[in-house]
């Protein structure tokens, strides 16, 4: 489910390409959805300032990231589909929901929080990222997600205030790595991710860390590895 095109005002167009390449991997089709509503508002990406005089529908800009194979949001449905993955991108607090705004008293777009409520009453996973877990926090009462950390840590986790927001919103926050890695019995773990398994949600942190592209990518293919292995499938 995208949010538009571009990381101030719509998806975030890494992470987009990232679960998309893991679910490809992991022999997955795949079908993009969008809500058909206007943007929050417009973002000069040159200038990380608002474009005053432009206006953008997030379907449209959405089927940017698809290459124009996009339907309507409010076409999904559980009946169609095994699992549900949401990347970040402040569109997904922009235009999915109000929560760049109006923080833990946020709004949540009605078609989101449909198709959010119909994947979990299913027993379907959902997948999110970076700062798409604020959805299934507000929406799913007590789910359990990640952001990554709770403290910015000197800028490498710009967005840590958000793990606040989520206990505020009602949900449980874990703390995860985006690059840390260490072995356990000859194996090497990574903690990518956090499994909420008994509402099957999936989190990874994503761009709430800043790091390097490659850890981002990685955490996003455990992110999309574990929605796809809690399908069943």
């Amino acid at each position: 489910v995208l949010s538009g095109c571009g990381v101030y005002d719509g998806t975030e167009i890494h992470e987009a390409s990232a679960i998309l390449v893991h679910l490809s991997r992991g022999g997955a089709e795949v079908q993009m959805y969008a809500p058909d509503v206007p943007q929050m508002h417009v973002i000069d990406h040159s200038k990380g300032q608002p474009a005053e005089a432009e206006s953008r529908n997030v379907l449209v800009e959405s089927a940017r990231i698809a290459r124009g194979k996009i339907t309507s949001l409010s076409k999904l449905t559980t009946a169609d589909h095994d699992a549900v993955i949401f990347p970040g991108g402040f569109g997904a607090a922009k235009n999915l929901s109000t929560f760049a705004v109006d923080g833990k008293d946020c709004k949540v777009n009605r078609e989101v929080e449909r198709v959010l409520k119909d994947f979990h009453k299913a027993g379907k996973p959902i997948g999110l990222c970076c700062i798409s877990p604020v959805l299934a926090a507000k929406v799913l009462s007590g789910a359990e997600v990640t952001v990554g950390h709770e403290e910015e840590e000197g800028g490498k986790w710009p967005y840590a205030g958000t793990a606040g927001a989520i206990k505020e919103l009602g949900g449980k926050h874990c703390v995860k790595e985006v690059t840390i890695s260490f072995p356990v019995n000859s194996h090497v773990v990574r903690q990518f991710t956090h499994v909420d398994t008994k509402n099957k949600v999936v989190t990874t942190p994503a761009f709430m860390c800043e790091t390097e592209l490659h850890h981002i990518f990685d955490g996003i293919g455990a992110m999309v590895k574990n929605v796809l292995k809690l399908t069943g499938k």
